[in-house]
């Protein structure tokens, strides 16, 4: 993706309060799930209606835990037809490391985008101090 992200602010609705990990989470995903909660509850960029995509951040990550594990127990390296080639869960790996940045940076999980995520004032309607309207 190109360009300036937009800025990431305080808003209304924004939740106070973590709600539980889904029970259909992987085990991995939870943990990362209970990880972020303190981030975006102090920032409070997300809203309920924001819960799937933090979902579907927290089961990237968890994919890729799992992914990794599976090559740790596995080996880098599965027998193929024609010799040994690169064990396929580091394609699910890569996939999954993918759709977590986007979404990390989504959520304002990432250094670059937290620094954009200005907590305001959600009663602060003077977005327009400054200008000669």
């Amino acid at each position: 993706m190109r360009g300036r992200k937009p800025e990431l602010r305080a808003i209304d609705g924004g939740l106070a309060k973590a709600p539980p990990a889904p029970s259909w989470l992987p085990v991995e995903a939870k943990a990362e799930w209970r990880r972020i909660w303190p981030g975006l509850l102090a920032r409070r960029t997300v809203t309920r209606e924001d819960l799937p995509m933090v979902e579907a951040y927290a089961l990237a990550i968890g994919t890729v835990r799992r992914a990794q594990a599976t090559i740790a127990v596995e080996g880098d390296t599965v027998k193929g037809p024609t010799g040994p080639k690169r064990h396929p869960a580091f394609q699910t790996m890569f996939q999954a490391m993918t759709e977590s940045r986007r979404l990390a940076a989504e959520l304002g999980l990432t250094p670059a985008s937290r620094n954009k995520a200005v907590a305001r004032d959600p009663g602060d309607d003077d977005d327009i101090a400054g200008y000669d309207l």
